[in-house]
Parts: structure tokens; C-alpha cells; sequence
């Protein structure tokens, strides 16, 4: 005989509470948000660039990545140990982003968007990122000591740099090594793979305004050989500045950090590690006059936190000091690395100084180098070579 149907009686909120574990806490680390942020981008622009590269090969519009798809049980249960953040206030612009170009694959979209597990050498299945295991280094301690002193070489020798002002019609180009990480998640065993981006070149062109702008780094995956455009009618500030608007900046150390901790407010892992990375994005990808670049140097100096390494290491293997920071809430040391001699600036590198987040002590997640910072006459144009 059937049994009757009953309608079911909601439980009581506090017998509910009682059944099930408590809730944790939803809110991502901020640079993992950041890693969210910057993943989705690059796979945007992968599309495009393949769509640019070959218009035929995709005449049916295809849908975008989506970080939480609702249909797919593995991705369910991916969303249910992730859950999405809260909507956070970001001010960092989209160009910024294809800037900066810290391609990750998060161990969340690993999960959630099906990546393609990665071996050594191996490339993604859809990325076109060759992946390596992490390099891993000894994690030489940072000290205070001797560090003004230190400082001030670096800032004398920024100041007597010789440099091109970049005319109408003319661009600013720079040409780097980089590699970034990527983390791998299986989230069925919850077994973590750290691998990073096999060393690639990076050519940027930026207009002194900022309005026009092209890339490429196919290595990364963010564009095809051609590249893609940077192309922006926002008017820059400090976290997407261009030429023109870096040399209204105060060369007062003093005033230039006060201006960066108010644009900055809000931002990132604290206040702090928010105005040394503002200054790090500035120093790598940027052309400043001198004057800027040595108040820059000596405004990090006054951070709290910031500490002289005397044995780093760039993308291309050159060796040097650096100053550096180490990020309270990741764990991670970000290194800038100059000349033990000339004391002129060579690259970044950022170091885990603990283990956190299933990357070991040691494991280097970031690597740059700049081989070459120049002004060239024309968009895509090589130094003394005319188009490239």
C-alpha cells in the first residue's frame, strides 16, 4: 500500500544549525581574487586572439568561460568548497591587468573550468602555456641593516641615467623574460601542483599619453604571434599611468608616498605591501624620468617592512641585491633585483618565504627580467630596426 503524502514541515532554524557543520568563512584572500580576475581575462583574450588569427576557424559565437557553471556536478562541488566572493570594489583597470599580465591558472577554475592537467613541458589544453615545475631556492633572510645606504646608491644611480624623451608619433618600448605560476587542484583527491609558465619573451609599446598600446606574449597565452591591442581612452592614474601623466608626479619622497597610500587606500593585502607593489609596477613596466625613479626608491625605503636581500636572482640568471618585501597575508617575498655593482635595475622575482596555500617555502612563483627599455618611432616598431 502507498504511503500517504505528507508536506514536509520546514525544520526550525536552530535545529537546522544543530544538523549541519558551521559555515566558514566566503571571502577569498584578496590576491587570490586578483588571480581569479586576471585568469578570466587571459582567457578572454585568448578567444579574441584566436578569433584575429583566424576568423573562419570560429564562425559560431562561443560562450565565455564561466568561473561558477551551475550544471556540472564536479563544478557544484567546486562551488560548494569555493564558494564566490562577495562583490569587491576593484579600481584596477582592465588595461592594468593586460599590463601586468600575472596569467595564473587558479586552483579553483582548475576544478571549476576543466584546465588541462599539466606535466613538465606539457602545455595546457587550451592555455598555450608550456608549464614547468617551480623553481625552488634557498630563502636568503632580508635585513634593515644597511639598507638606507643601499638605497641611496640605487636612487644616485637611477638619477644619472641617460634617457630619450619620447616624441609625438613615438613609442616606449620594453622587452622582457618573464614566468608566472600557475597552480593545478585536483579537487577530487585535493592533491595541489604548483607549476610556472616556461620563461617567455614580453613586448609591450606604449604611447607617452596611454591611449595606444600594443602586446605580445604568446608564451603566456595572452596573444597570438601577431599580439593584441592596448588601445585605452580612460584617463590614466597611478595603478595605469602613462609618460605624460608620471612626470606630474611629486619627486618628493615624502609627498610621493603620501599620494600613493591615498591612491592605493582600500587596495590589495594592506596598506603597505599595497604601495610597494604600486611602486614595483611602476619600476618594471613603465619609462620614468630619473628624478621619479629615485624618489621612487627612496619613498619605498620608508615602507615598513621593507628589508635588503643581498643574493637574488632574475628571470635570465643575472645575480644581484634586492629590495624587498615579504606579503603578511600570502606568505610571498617580492624581490627587486639590481646590479651589485651598478646598482641598475635588472628584474623581479617573487619568493614564498612559507609555506601557504600548498606552495612550499622556497618556490619561486614569479620571475622578470628586463632586457631592454627603449623609445621607438612607431607602433610595433623594434629598437634600430624599424617595423617588427
Amino acid at each position: 500500500m502507498r504511503t500517504p503524502w505528507r508536506r514536509r514541515e520546514p525544520l526550525d532554524r536552530v535545529e537546522l544549525a544543530g544538523l549541519l557543520p558551521g559555515p566558514g568563512d566566503p571571502e577569498l584572500p584578496r590576491d587570490r581574487l586578483t588571480a581569479l580576475e586576471e585568469h578570466l581575462m587571459n582567457e578572454i583574450q585568448q578567444h579574441q586572439a584566436r578569433q584575429q588569427s583566424d576568423p573562419q576557424s570560429d564562425p559560431q559565437p562561443q560562450p565565455q568561460p564561466q568561473p561558477w557553471p551551475q550544471s556540472d556536478p564536479q563544478s557544484e562541488r567546486s562551488a560548494a568548497l569555493f564558494p564566490p566572493p562577495p562583490p569587491v570594489v576593484e579600481r584596477r583597470s582592465r588595461r592594468r591587468i593586460a599590463l601586468i599580465g600575472a596569467a595564473v591558472a587558479v586552483a579553483v577554475l582548475a576544478g571549476a573550468v576543466g584546465l588541462g592537467r599539466l606535466g613538465p613541458g606539457r602545455e595546457s589544453e587550451g592555455g598555450g602555456q608550456a608549464m614547468v615545475p617551480a623553481p625552488v631556492v634557498r630563502v636568503v633572510p632580508g635585513t634593515t641593516q644597511g639598507l638606507g645606504s643601499t638605497v641611496d646608491r640605487i636612487s644616485v644611480a637611477a638619477g644619472k641615467e641617460r634617457q630619450t624623451e619620447p616624441g609625438p608619433g613615438q613609442f616606449i618600448y620594453i622587452r622582457s623574460q618573464v614566468s608566472w605560476l600557475s597552480t593545478d587542484n585536483n579537487v577530487d583527491s585535493g592533491e595541489t601542483r604548483t607549476w610556472v609558465q616556461k620563461l617567455h619573451p614580453r613586448e609591450v609599446w606604449l604611447s607617452p599619453d596611454g591611449h595606444k598600446g600594443w602586446l605580445i606574449e604568446t608564451g603566456n597565452g595572452n596573444t597570438s604571434k601577431e599580439g593584441m591591442g592596448l588601445d585605452s581612452d580612460a584617463d590614466p592614474y597611478l595603478s595605469a599611468p602613462s609618460y605624460d601623466y608620471l612626470k606630474t608626479l611629486p619627486t618628493d619622497p615624502d609627498a610621493l608616498l603620501k599620494k600613493i597610500y591615498a591612491e592605493s587606500e582600500g587596495m590589495g593585502n594592506g596598506k603597505d605591501q599595497e604601495a610597494f607593489t604600486v611602486i614595483g609596477d611602476l619600476v618594471r613596466e613603465q619609462l620614468m624620468t630619473p628624478e621619479l625613479t629615485a624618489a621612487l626608491y627612496r619613498a619605498a625605503a620608508k615602507i615598513p617592512g621593507v628589508v635588503l636581500v643581498d643574493e637574488a636572482r632574475d628571470a635570465v640568471g643575472r645575480s644581484g641585491i634586492a629590495i624587498a618585501r615579504a606579503d603578511e597575508h600570502s606568505g610571498e617575498r617580492t624581490e627587486w633585483i639590481f646590479d651589485a655593482k651598478s646598482f641598475s635595475y635588472l628584474g623581479e622575482r617573487t619568493v614564498q618565504v612559507r609555506e601557504a596555500n600548498g606552495i612550499a617555502a622556497g618556490t619561486v612563483t614569479a620571475r622578470t627580467a628586463i632586457t631592454e627599455r627603449a623609445v621607438v618611432d612607431g607602433m610595433k616598431a623594434a629598437p634600430g630596426k624599424g617595423k617588427a
